[in-house]
């Protein structure tokens, strides 16, 4: 038997009691050591209840599985409002997504949500209401019902039947054009531009089994799926934190300036070293440095930059700084909104960068470039939407970016698109 079933069992048995006629918020946990291989991702994949999310950590210490919503927020500021009614429950977590646009946002309080720390698991079953507990005690035991047992995760196995980028190449070459022709101009000194690949596929293909094949080969990334019903999931793996606090405790980073990644440890070495030492890359890299520092001052302590350290993927290798420091006061909605975009994902200044990017991409970003992840009054977490996808039944749309700056040249950041892409394009085409 799964850890997860026995686990249930004990909610279930809790569950049973009587519950007060009245408002409130209350959990129910369950706490264990991991003795098998249980997949949290297998287990939401074989449930019917939506909204679905998971998410991890990209060292691996940190795994949650949310399942059901009972109150659902449209952005992180309406999130942290509710927390804030509940102090006597600091540890209450409510995950999802932000878009690039921070004041929109897809959250929600799970009704049940399996945490891992380490080696020990927690599943957790929250009830709330307005108006009784006891009423929402039985919508809970109706959803506990409704459970499937784990299965495993078929692979992918569709064939491509067209592909079409937004923009193509040529249109790319333009777009890239007219910001450096800005830039030299002094409208901004950096925009972040993507790209959109839409794949139509000969069958509908499972965010989940793409969720997990990304995991077995994408190493040191975040790895998100938010699922808001069956046929609509999107889902990326970001090797970018966007913040972590514990308390007032922040931990954010630089990461900008990219080369290719190589199989050849030597090789891959020498292009590192490269990036290490690139003007351009270290020039990119000190302008989101700047740029975070510059927002967070007012409002945190002493900010500790930390050296540069080259973070090799599959596919590339970034130039990455971390940056260290205390808020005056633990506020997510502050964090959210002196952090998001960054400029490693818009530019620099932000709202010359961000009228451009509005302006002349041909679509929308959504949660692309957004950010993944959890809140609660003790601590919070999210990473950089990025590496990231949009699966709606049989169409795949793949995002990818490049920061351009003075000396850019279209065709270098049409292969930086094309690399960063290719963390996930890679598991859907074998070509």
């Amino acid at each position: 038997m799964h850890s997860i079933s026995i686990a249930l069992e004990g909610l279930a048995g809790q569950l049973s009691a009587a519950f007060p006629d009245a408002p409130g918020l209350h959990h129910l946990d369950v706490s264990f050591a991991l003795n098998d291989a249980f997949d949290p991702l297998a287990w939401l994949n074989a449930q019917v209840s939506y909204p679905q999310f998971y998410w991890q950590q990209r060292n691996g210490d940190e795994e949650y599985a949310a399942l059901g919503a009972v109150k659902r927020f449209r952005s992180l500021s309406a999130a942290r409002q509710f927390l804030q009614r509940f102090p006597a429950y600091p540890e209450t977590r409510i995950v999802g997504i932000n878009a690039f646009d921070p004041q929109r946002g897809d959250l929600f309080l799970p009704r049940l949500l399996w945490e891992r720390c380490g080696g020990n698991a927690t599943l957790r079953l929250l009830l709330w209401s307005e108006t009784s507990l006891n009423d929402d005690a039985q919508r809970a035991r109706e959803v506990v019902h409704t459970l499937r047992q784990i299965t495993a995760i078929s692979p992918l196995s569709q064939q491509v039947v067209s592909e079409m980028h937004r923009p193509d190449k040529s249109g790319w070459m333009d777009l890239v054009t007219r910001a450096t022709d800005a830039i030299a101009q002094s409208e901004f000194d950096k925009v972040v531009l993507a790209r959109a690949t839409d794949l139509q596929f000969d069958g509908a293909v499972s965010p989940a089994a793409l969720m997990a094949a990304s995991r077995q080969v994408n190493f040191q990334c975040y790895h998100f799926l938010m699922r808001s019903n069956a046929d609509n999931a999107f889902l990326g793996s970001s090797p970018e934190r966007l913040w972590r606090r514990r308390g007032s405790l922040l931990r954010t980073e630089a990461l900008a300036g990219t080369v290719a990644s190589h199989h050849d440890d030597a090789h891959a070495t020498r292009l590192g070293n490269w990036l290490m030492h690139d003007d351009k890359n270290q020039r990119e890299n000190m302008l989101v440095v700047e740029d975070i520092c510059q927002r967070l001052q007012h409002d945190c302590g002493v900010l500790d930059v930390l050296p540069p350290q080259i973070v090799r993927l599959r596919k590339v290798q970034h130039l990455r700084r971390c940056i260290w420091t205390a808020l005056q006061q633990p506020d997510d909605e502050q964090c959210l909104m002196l952090l998001q975009p960054t400029a490693a994902v818009a530019g620099l200044p932000r709202q010359a960068a961000w009228d451009f990017i509005a302006q002349n991409e041909p679509f929308d970003r959504e949660g692309y470039a957004g950010s993944a992840g959890y809140l609660s009054l003790a601590q919070s977490e999210f990473c950089v939407a990025l590496r990231s996808a949009r699966v709606q039944h049989t169409r795949v749309r793949l995002y990818a970016g490049a920061g351009i700056v003075s000396g850019s040249d279209p065709e270098q950041e049409w292969q930086e698109i094309e690399n960063k892409a290719a963390g996930l394009r890679t598991l859907l085409l074998k070509d």
